[in-house]
Formats: C-alpha cells, sequence, structure tokens
C-alpha cells in the first residue's frame, strides 16, 4: 500500500513504514544468509562480505543496471528516488531486485540538498538512520584520513625540535618534508567554508608545526575513495600506504607508510569494509555503501557492494552521482575498469522541471519557489531543453549501452510535455517510460521497471572511451570533446607540467583519470545550461590520490569544500523530546 506523498513528509512515510521493516534476523531468513553474515547495528544490519562473496563466489551474476541523470538543477532531478521506485517496480513484477548506493554525507543533508535517501513512496528507509551516520563508515573514514594528518604534523615538529642523533633516539629517520608541498589536509562532514583555508599550528614549538593546511568534505577524502574501488580487506590495506601525504625537499612523495601510520588508519577501516543493509518502503533490500561526491570524486557506490549485490540479487540497480557527463563516465571508464563488472543498461532519470531550466527557464535557487513557468504547461522550453537530454543519451550509447529514460513524474507535468520528451528519447534511440513512484511506489513504476527488464535482454558491446595506455593530457581531450561537447582543452602552465611529469612516469601509467568538474553544466561554467556551443575546458591543477590509483584533473573553480547556504536544512531538523523521534529530515 502506498502513502499518500501529497499530504505526508517524507519522515512521516519512513517512520510509518518503518514500523514492519524487516529485523536483522528476518533479513537474514528473506535473504537466505548465513549467521555469521549478518553483523546487527540495531534495528539495521552489515553484511560480511568475504563470507558472502566466498560462499556465493559460483553463483552467476544478475544483472548490472546503472542509474545516471541529465543535467540537473540544482535540486537534484531524484536518482535516489528513482533507483528505489524502479527495484519496487522490479519487485512488484516478481523480480528478485535490490539496490547500491551512496550514503549521504552531513554536508548536503544539513545543507539544502537533503538527505539523498529518495522520497515519496521511493525512500530508503530508516531514514533517520541512513541521514545521521548510518553505522559509522564516513567516521571511520574521518578518524583514518585525519589521522595521517595528525602523523605528518607531529613528524615535522619534532624533525623541527630534534637533531638527527636525538631522532635516532627516538627510532625516527628524518623525512625532510617539505612544508610548501603537503598535498592532504583535513576533513570534516559538513559543508565548511570557513574551513577552506587555514593556518594551524599557532602557539610554540610544542603546539605543532605552523604551516598553511585546509580542510575538504569528508567525502572528498582519499579513503573515501579507496573505500569505493576497493576489492577486498588486503587491497584496502595496500591502497591506504600509497597514500602520498606530502613530498619531501627533493620531490619524493612521503607517504603514509613511510609514517608509519597505514596499519593504524586501516584499523579505523575494519568494519568500514562490510556493506549496510538498509530497506525501501516496500521492504526491497538495499545495500549502502561509500558516498564520494561525482563532481569532486568517483560519485559510485562500492565495487564491494555491487560485487554482493549481483550475487544476491538477479537484478542490482546501482546509482552515479549526477548526470551522465560526471558520474555516468566515471562509472563507465572507472569503476567498470577497476571491477571488471560490465553493465546491462542504464536509466537516465530525466524531469520537465529539468528540460525546461536547459530549454532557457528562469533560474532554479534551492530553497526560493520555483517561478511559474516550472508550474506551467510550455512545450516550447522542454523541447528546446531535450538536446541536453539527447546529449546523454548519446553519451551512454558510446559505451555500448542502450539507455532507458525515465520521465520522473511531477504533478504539473502535462501529457503534451510528457509526449515531447518521448519522442526525444525515441528519436534518440532510447527506450522512454513514465514513472510515477514517488506518488504510487511500485505501482507507479511498472511502466519503467518493463522497460528495463526489456533492455537487458539486449546485447551490450561495452567498451571504454579511452584505453589506459593513452596520456593523461589526451584522455583529457577525448573526455572533454567526447563527453561534454567542448572544442578542447586549455591547461594553466602549472598544471600542464603536473600533467607531463605524470606522463612520463612509469608508475602512474594506468592510474584512472578522475574528472573534476561542476555538476551543474555540461561544461566548467555552471551557468551554461543546456548544450554549451564553442567552448573550452580550462585545466587549473592535476591532484593525485595515488592510494586510489587516480590522477585528478581540476576544472573551473570547484572547491573540495562546499559552503553552507543561508537558509539550510539544520534550520528545521529537531527531536521530539518526548519520543526521541528526529523530525525535518528531507
Amino acid at each position: 500500500m502506498a502513502y499518500d506523498a501529497t499530504k505526508m513528509k517524507d519522515f512521516e512515510i519512513a517512520e510509518a513504514a518503518e514500523q514492519n521493516m524487516p529485523t536483522p534476523d528476518e533479513w537474514r531468513e528473506k535473504l537466505d544468509l548465513q549467521k555469521d553474515e549478518v553483523i546487527t547495528y540495531g534495528r539495521i544490519c552489515k553484511l560480511d562480505f568475504m563470507k558472502i562473496i566466498e560462499r556465493l563466489k559460483d553463483r552467476p551474476n544478475g544483472k548490472y543496471i546503472n542509474v545516471t541523470a541529465i543535467t540537473p538543477t540544482p535540486l537534484g532531478e531524484g536518482k535516489t528516488t528513482t533507483t528505489m521506485g524502479l527495484v519496487e517496480g522490479l519487485g512488484k513484477r516478481g523480480k528478485n531486485a535490490g539496490a547500491a548506493i551512496r550514503q549521504p554525507s552531513g554536508g548536503p543533508t544539513m545543507n539544502v540538498k537533503g538527505t539523498a535517501a529518495g522520497g515519496g513512496n521511493a525512500l530508503a528507509i530508516p531514514m533517520t538512520e541512513f541521514s545521521l551516520g548510518l553505522t559509522g563508515d564516513i567516521n571511520d573514514i574521518m578518524n583514518s584520513h585525519n589521522l595521517a594528518m595528525v602523523a605528518l604534523n607531529a613528524r615535522m615538529q619534532h624533525e623541527r625540535n630534534y637533531d638527527d642523533a636525538e631522532l635516532a633516539k627516538r627510532n625516527l629517520r628524518r623525512l625532510d618534508i617539505d612544508p610548501t608541498r603537503v598535498e592532504m589536509g583535513w576533513i570534516i562532514d559538513f559543508c565548511a567554508q570557513g574551513l577552506r583555508n587555514i593556518i594551524m599550528g599557532i602557539g610554540g614549538k610544542m603546539d605543532g608545526y605552523m604551516m598553511q593546511s585546509r580542510f575538504g568534505i569528508a567525502v572528498s577524502s582519499e579513503i573515501m575513495a579507496i573505500l569505493a574501488v576497493a576489492s577486498d580487506l588486503k587491497d584496502l590495506r595496500e591502497r591506504i600506504g600509497r597514500i602520498i601525504v606530502a613530498y619531501d625537499k627533493k620531490g619524493n612523495p612521503v607517504t603514509t607508510t613511510d609514517l608509519e601510520v597505514a596499519g593504524a588508519m586501516t584499523a579505523f577501516m575494519r568494519n568500514a569494509i562490510n556493506p549496510t543493509l538498509m530497506s525501501t518502503v516496500e521492504y526491497q533490500p538495499v545495500l549502502v555503501h561509500a558516498g564520494p561526491f561525482a563532481n569532486i570524486a568517483i560519485g559510485q557506490s562500492s565495487i564491494i557492494a555491487d560485487r554482493i549485490a549481483l550475487k544476491m540479487f538477479d537484478y542490482n540497480v546501482t546509482e552515479s552521482g549526477f548526470a551522465a557527463d560526471i558520474g555516468f563516465e566515471k562509472f563507465w571508464n572507472v569503476k567498470c575498469r577497476f571491477s571488471g563488472l560490465v553493465p546491462n543498461v542504464s536509466v537516465i532519470t530525466a524531469t520537465i522541471r529539468a528540460l525546461k531550466m536547459h530549454g532557457g527557464g528562469p533560474k532554479v535557487v534551492a530553497g526560493r519557489p520555483l517561478p511559474e513557468e516550472y508550474t506551467k504547461e510550455n512545450v516550447g522550453l522542454v523541447e528546446k531543453g531535450c538536446e541536453n537530454l539527447v546529449h546523454h543519451i548519446n553519451t551512454v550509447r558510446k559505451a555500448g549501452i542502450n539507455p532507458v529514460v525515465c520521465i520522473n513524474a511531477f504533478h504539473t507535468d502535462t501529457k503534451d510535455e510528457i509526449l515531447t520528451v518521448r519522442r526525444a528519447a525515441e528519436s534518440a534511440g532510447a527506450r522512454c517510460a513514465l514513472s510515477e513512484h514517488w506518488l504510487k511506489g511500485g505501482d507507479g513504476a511498472l511502466e519503467l521497471a518493463d522497460a528495463v527488464i526489456d533492455a537487458c535482454n539486449d546485447k551490450v558491446s561495452f567498451q571504454f572511451l579511452y584505453p589506459l595506455d593513452m596520456p593523461l593530457r589526451q584522455r583529457v581531450e577525448v573526455i572533454a570533446r567526447e563527453v561534454y561537447g567542448a572544442d578542447g582543452v586549455v591547461w594553466t602552465p602549472e598544471a600542464e607540467a603536473k600533467a607531463k611529469a605524470f606522463e612520463e612516469n612509469p608508475a602512474y601509467k594506468d592510474f584512472a583519470t578522475m574528472m573534476v568538474k561542476t555538476h551543474l553544466s555540461l561544461s566548467h561554467d555552471p551557468a551554461l545550461k543546456g548544450v554549451p556551443k564553442g567552448w573550452t575546458l580550462p585545466v587549473r591543477d592535476v591532484l593525485i590520490f595515488a592510494g586510489a590509483k587516480f590522477l585528478c584533473p581540476m576544472t573551473g573553480a570547484i572547491s573540495l569544500m562546499p559552503g553552507t547556504s543561508s537558509d539550510p536544512a539544520f534550520r528545521r531538523i529537531d527531536v521530539d523530546t518526548t519520543t526521541g523521534k528526529v523530525l525535518g529530515l528531507f
């Protein structure tokens, strides 16, 4: 039975659905898991990845379904809602289906975007746990990451205060770290613009090493990226040991292994390696693991979660962050390359609202009422905006996949506007389905489920956009032209020098290219909507994540630490002091 999403808030729907949510023991029976494969955390649980994957290693994989989107408005276009709705629709069709999604960051949850649990009758529960830390993975990542910075700053202090003989007595060797070449900063799981640039170590010689530093949001941490791509605990440990924290004064990398902190960092991550099991409001299984942003990181739930899900479910639906130019591109050329898994279909989530914006509609601002152009019929805006949709369809098709366009329905959408989207999608070679999962749950997603089931029967001619032996600058050029629609790439002298050095070093030949770009435009400029023409992509820096094996070209003015708005969500979140229930999450 669907809840009345027009009258109930998301946290109210979640609260009602959670009354009958399966317990960990019920999940164990329902999913045919062994007792020692379920690790209980209150009313939710983690799954022991290594035990499950070993027991099911000979079971054939299920169908692999990716959910992406068109270029979104600042409000988001409902990829997680679509993911939950599709799983519910597949369940209504009698399919053994589940999802693998990312853990939300406290930054957006307490800011303007909300919890990322989906919405209406296409919602992940329990919503409060999901929104407020879950089973502690992000806390583990913060502790692991910040411990590396503690080790670095302490080492720099001791090397300043003691001569070589005294260091030797303390069983330390001089690393001679260059304070101007510290690669890492600190992390916190909030949008805190005041921490983007800091001076630390102010005080006396016993107060640490004084230097310029910075904070990023937790989900931008290399530890989070490593969790998303690691194959098992051994791989996780090895990758953490390769993280470059800084460089010495001769230009040599100083790693977490050099600082003798990699083992302790991994100790914080020993439980985070296992995915958390949650539920849709219609009680299909949802695995939650990793949570990196897509505009500044890989933007995917973990390879580990997908590996389990493909063994446990006949249909595994996983989500990529933001639009196909970012999230799907990284799913396609990074995640699938690392995992060796091949998707059967990609679902492109679209809304009439976003298409109107790309067609020339007024600016959409989070926290402010939508202009009337978005709530009244305007077929002309939709038709023009479909250029953005077609661009993303063509991107997915370049991977050798036949996409399904999901029109995520709003009550203000009209028949003619919906028909316009269908015609554009089908003319571009994609299936198209209208889905009312927000309003009706699985019953509203049957057309989408049927289209996905049908598409899963298509032959997939999966291919990567570029080979691994292609030099970094050439890869960026290919991505910019083929995925973003740029005329070319322009590099700052500093960025080009870094890129050339990486290309000439054989240690980095097989590193993935992890583009850092705004999600609000196909270009680097968030103000450019639709399908911008006549522009070049500026690259201003290249970051290295040596543990994750990423080289990250930085474009535009994007920051690793978002800012909190003037009207953040935390103003409306509270606790019922009688029951202890959290109120106001969305």
